[in-house]
């Protein structure tokens, strides 16, 4: 039998370190080639920046389909950035949600080790890194990494003013109140529900265990909160205001919406719950089987094992669970919602492996966690990008970045008559659908020399267009999850 030493020496080591580490960062990179947008509302968030660069709409966008888009403009403007460096569209619009990963990543590697030690800093590393949700998000065209990065931060503040008995003062708060603008500017009052629910529980037990002196807690008053909220409602006063139909589908639809049961599709209460164990396996198993061997110790004492929890512990736990419950209790539910729980459970993982006494014992358990995440998150990522290539997964942008040669070489002038697929404009570069009555008459008068149009509607225009010839280039055929075809119509 492998000694308990001996693991210990591995799981310590710097190259296990570095291996893991690198394994994570390809995982991240690789996780959603071959790369396309047509699913996880991935086009909506694309052409935010793509709009802000083509058109000039810096405050207020809209989708492909010319509804007005949902989510406040700060990714947008950091991937308008972004191109303007880079120069190319599908880099700017996944970096922001890649360089948010590998920065959470780090940052729970270094708060794990500098608190807990070597081996809880690679726990951390690893349940981050090694589950089916991180490497799905960290090049997913979406604001869930970026704002769990900020979420992170808040939080790590709150841990550490906990940890080292600090007082808040003003400079904590004006960096809070940076953290939570920013938040509010990627996505909404949703920071509200994954930090204040776990503040207050913390409050509560604080004060009834510890101390009634606040200036040492979690909580850091209530300017911080209030002048990030007025921030974003100027943004959405100004929506309301400056773009039609804005109050409809930001405020009615998007938001209050949630709270409803008929306009997004509602989800049982206990939805979070399983699929949280099954995404974050086998790292939920460990943390649930250290809790229960911890209470199991204690002789089942929930009370005493709350009373002599540490108070940087016990933040941890009300700051994951916190936004557990709320988000739960919220009817409109997605998984990748759930993500910001993510690096708080890792921590606290962390914590209790440093911890604890009875975890240090139980090596072999660490590193059959850590070989199983190995093999299940890189086995399941491998897997989805294998078939994603078989299943020609990026077929339809693989016809506009075609078409985009095509017309670049002859010169041509195009448009693309209105489609269901909310990528295809983006594959295309195109910032506007046209009607099919309009690219008739475009066509007729002289002034296109090609169109892009779905098959379906092409049976229908071909004998109204004069000289129109179907082109050898039309997007290819899925095997699997099949959309509209498309043909590439020239003179």
């Amino acid at each position: 039998m492998i000694q308990a030493s001996r693991v210990q020496t591995i799981l310590s080591s710097n190259r296990t370190l570095s291996a893991v580490a690198v394994f994570t960062f390809v995982l991240f990179l690789i996780g959603n080639l071959p790369w396309q947008l047509d699913d996880y509302d991935q086009a909506k968030q694309a052409y935010t920046s793509f709009e802000m660069i083509k058109e000039g709409r810096w405050f207020y966008q809209q989708t492909p389909h010319e509804r007005v888009a949902t989510k406040p403009p700060l990714v947008g403007w950091i991937s308008a950035g972004l191109f303007a460096i880079t120069r190319s569209w599908e880099v700017s619009w996944r970096l922001p949600s890649f360089l948010a990963a590998i920065a959470l990543a780090f940052l729970l590697l270094r708060t794990a080790s500098s608190a807990y030690g070597a081996i809880a800093g690679l726990v951390a590393l690893s349940a981050f890194g090694l589950n089916l949700l991180s490497p799905r998000l960290a090049t997913l065209v979406r604001t869930d990494m970026p704002l769990a990065f900020v979420i992170f931060l808040i939080g790590v503040l709150t841990w550490r003013k906990i940890k080292k008995q600090q007082e808040w003062k003003l400079p904590d708060r004006v960096y809070l109140f940076a953290l939570l603008t920013i938040a509010m500017l990627i996505k909404g009052p949703i920071v509200y529900a994954f930090l204040l629910p776990g503040i207050g529980a913390f409050e509560w037990w604080h004060r009834q265990y510890i101390a009634r002196d606040c200036s040492h807690g979690a909580w850091v008053g209530w300017w911080p909160w209030l002048a990030s909220l007025a921030v974003f409602l100027l943004w959405v006063v100004g929506g309301i205001l400056l773009q039609r139909g804005f109050f409809d589908e930001v405020v009615m639809r998007e938001f209050l919406g949630r709270f409803g049961e008929t306009i997004h599709r509602p989800q049982p209460l206990y939805f979070y719950l399983p699929h949280l164990v099954h995404k974050f396996a086998p790292w939920s198993v460990l943390l649930i089987a250290i809790a229960i061997f911890a209470l199991a110790s204690r002789r089942w004492k929930i009370g005493t094992a709350f009373r002599e929890m540490s108070p940087d512990t016990f933040w941890l736990l009300c700051w994951s669970l916190g936004g557990l419950v709320v988000m739960s209790l919220i009817p409109s539910k997605r998984v990748d919602r759930i993500f910001p729980v993510i690096p708080p459970l890792c921590l606290l993982l962390a914590a209790q492996v440093g911890r604890d006494g009875a975890a240090r014992r139980h090596y072999l358990w660490l590193a059959a966690a850590l070989l199983a995440s190995i093999f299940f998150a890189g086995g399941y990522t491998i897997w989805k990008v294998a078939t994603g290539y078989r299943d020609q997964r990026d077929a339809l942008a693989i016809f506009g970045r075609d078409i985009r040669r095509e017309t670049e070489r002859r010169h041509w002038r195009y448009e693309v008559v209105s489609a269901k697929d909310e990528g295809l404009l983006l594959y295309l570069r195109k910032t506007h659908y046209i009607e099919p009555d309009y690219a008739v008459a475009e066509w007729n008068g002289g002034n296109l020399n090609a169109l892009v149009v779905s098959a379906e509607k092409a049976t229908r225009l071909m004998p109204q267009l004069r000289g129109a010839n179907v082109s050898r280039l039309k997007s290819m055929e899925r095997t699997k999850e099949q959309s509209t075809a498309y043909v590439f119509v020239t003179r």
